[in-house]
């Protein structure tokens, strides 16, 4: 279950909000009850976001944003999915995946995200938006004047900047899903102790390894 608390039907009047209530999850449908989107997901981002109408509204505009940019729509796209697949969120980087489908890019560049670095199925300019996005997301904006300059060959400078506040943006959108646990980002922490062995107690491994010797 996410974190925060989930808004049913009858307990929001805002219009943006029963707005996409209505369109992702069917009219007087409520979707705490009866979750699922037509992705396939649950839809748990929109009922916990609807929290705040202001945050769920602003949240909105800035996916009419991205849309609304000249940069071509795959290099948005591969931004974005490896922003999701960067920052470890199983939401974004789902969601991503189908998006890019849909614009008809093949099953190999998708499944490529992933290894891009050693994968030769992507073009120059797309090598550049993913290592870019890589110095965006796990460099923490730390971007080396090479890949800047991949960049700035293929792309002019307002959409860099667009490439740059999308992707970032989605990152974002991880970061967030990953920490309220909504959608496919409801998973517990992977990274957990495996249990010893019955019997093991206190025993001293390393002490064992080096014959006693600190």
């Amino acid at each position: 279950m996410p974190r925060l608390r989930q808004v049913r039907r009858k307990e929001t009047q805002d219009k943006l909000v029963r707005f996409f209530y209505d369109k992702l999850f069917g009219e007087d449908v409520d979707p705490v009850d009866s979750p699922g989107t037509a992705t396939g997901s649950p839809g748990t981002w929109w009922t916990v976001f609807a929290l705040d109408p202001k945050i769920f509204k602003h949240c909105v505009q800035g996916f009419q944003v991205y849309r609304e940019t000249s940069v071509d729509p795959v290099l948005r796209e591969l931004g974005q999915i490896r922003a999701g697949w960067a920052r470890g969120s199983q939401f974004v980087y789902s969601q991503h995946c189908k998006q890019m489908r849909a614009l008809g890019v093949p099953e190999e560049k998708i499944e490529a995200v992933a290894s891009w670095e050693v994968a030769d199925c992507f073009s120059e300019v797309e090598r550049a938006v993913l290592a870019y996005t890589d110095a965006l997301v796990l460099g923490g904006g730390r971007v080396h004047d090479g890949v800047f300059a991949a960049l700035k060959k293929h792309l002019p400078d307002e959409q860099i900047l667009e490439l740059t506040y999308t992707t970032c943006l989605y990152e974002m959108h991880a970061t967030m899903s990953k920490a309220l646990r909504v959608e496919f980002d409801d998973r517990d922490d992977p990274i957990v102790e495996v249990a010893a062995p019955e019997g093991y107690g206190a025993r001293d491994i390393a002490a064992d390894i080096t014959g006693g010797q600190g």
